[in-house]
């Protein structure tokens, strides 16, 4: 593969990960309080974030399925007009105030997210096997661009038109449209589609109870979960605090660049340190996050605590991810991957409702504290992890000497 036509294919996916992350974003900016200002009942706020994300979990049988059988490119160009048009239905529901129309958008929309998600693994095929672990964290960085026009998109569109919010969900049909374009330049590998009734490696079952492949799941998916559970309540506690829209769209960009602008580096780090070493290092700036969120409630502790929370979800989701590229071959990569994405979207969407729950129940204090559960067992998974590799090695170096 010429590097040049390597360095332009990853470049592109860069960009539609950045157009995939504008769309997140924004939903998470605004989606609570337009959910808030609908919902029936205020604890019902965050509930069209929690449909996005179980829309999503959802999906990734569908998903997988279409990779297999379709291959990348078109599969991800489903995705992109699922896309669009979620977001022309969120704007509709908007303005006729109809929240549960709000909720099957929002829904439908997470079909988009579980194809989107799979960039990442895309990234390492487009890419020299050398260059596997800093292919998945270059696409990632493209998150970047989601940092920075995500929030202020959210701002800069909300009062646009009559109806609040309406603009910047008729702006992110337009984000999708440009993706799909993008989309249509890259050049992924020939796909196959398998022959019927052929077989794709090991059962699922089998490939699931892999160590290898617990640990991976178990830091992505309750990483994702802790920093979702944080990010989805943000928006809220703070107008609950009688913060403006502004210093909100500023704390999630914020909290955005610490998600991404990692990647530029977090695949370096792996690759010298260790994927375990990163994980842990993510586990403790979450919990760092945690001490400052519970130190007060002023613009600057929100900015450093999501901050830190950003980056301690890179290494701990970059590092899941990579460590998931040991437990499959080639044959098993789209089933193994969307089982992956399942669970990641799983805990996402009961720390999506959960978010909402708490911080109008229970309040920002108590929803942080909570968070320390799940970093807990990832940390427990990571040292189980650390010990089963030891004794493998050893168990190698005394069959060597013998």
């Amino acid at each position: 593969m010429a590097l040049d036509s390597m360095n332009r294919k990853l470049l592109l996916l860069t960009l539609c990960q950045g157009l995939f992350l504008t769309n997140n974003v924004t939903f998470i900016a605004i989606n609570g309080l337009v959910g808030l200002a609908l919902a029936p009942f205020a604890w019902l706020a965050t509930l069209p974030v929690t449909a996005y994300v179980v829309g999503a979990a959802l999906s990734t049988a569908p998903v997988a399925r279409s990779q297999r059988f379709l291959g990348r490119k078109r599969s991800f160009q489903i995705g992109l007009v699922v896309a669009a048009v979620s977001a022309g239905i969120c704007a509709w529901a908007a303005v006729t105030q109809q929240f549960w129309l709000l909720v099957t958008a929002t829904f439908i929309a997470g079909y988009y997210s579980a194809n989107a998600s799979l960039y990442r693994f895309a990234a390492p095929e487009l890419a020299a096997p050398s260059y596997k672990e800093k292919a998945i964290s270059l696409v990632l960085a493209g998150g970047i661009v989601g940092a920075v026009v995500g929030p202020n998109l959210a701002n800069w569109t909300r009062g646009l038109l009559p109806t609040p919010f309406v603009g910047a969900y008729l702006a992110l049909v337009v984000v999708a449209l440009l993706s799909l374009l993008i989309m249509s330049c890259i050049g992924f590998p020939r796909h196959e589609a398998p022959v019927p009734g052929a077989q794709s490696g090991r059962p699922l079952c089998q490939i699931i109870r892999q160590p290898v492949f617990v640990v991976a799941v178990a830091g992505a998916a309750l990483g994702y979960a802790v920093m979702n559970l944080l990010m989805a309540a943000t928006p809220l506690a703070m107008q609950m605090l009688d913060h403006p829209f502004g210093h909100i769209a500023i704390v999630l960009q914020w909290h955005v660049l610490g998600m991404f602008v990692p990647s530029f580096f977090t695949g370096h780090l792996i690759k010298r340190f260790g994927v375990l070493p990163i994980m842990s290092v993510g586990v403790m700036l979450m919990v760092i996050c945690v001490a400052v969120a519970l130190s007060g409630v002023a613009l600057m502790q929100f900015t450093v605590a999501l901050l830190l929370l950003g980056v301690g979800w890179n290494f701990l989701y970059i590092g899941g991810s990579t460590l998931l590229t040991e437990a499959y071959t080639a044959d098993e990569k789209n089933k193994t991957q969307g089982a992956m994405d399942f669970c990641v979207f799983a805990s996402v969407a009961i720390s999506s409702f959960a978010s909402g729950v708490l911080i109008t129940t229970e309040g920002w204090f108590w929803i942080n504290l909570g968070s320390l559960m799940p970093l807990v067992l990832i940390a427990a998974a990571l040292c189980w992890m650390a010990r089963y590799q030891a004794t493998r090695r050893l168990a190698g170096a005394n069959g060597q000497a013998e």
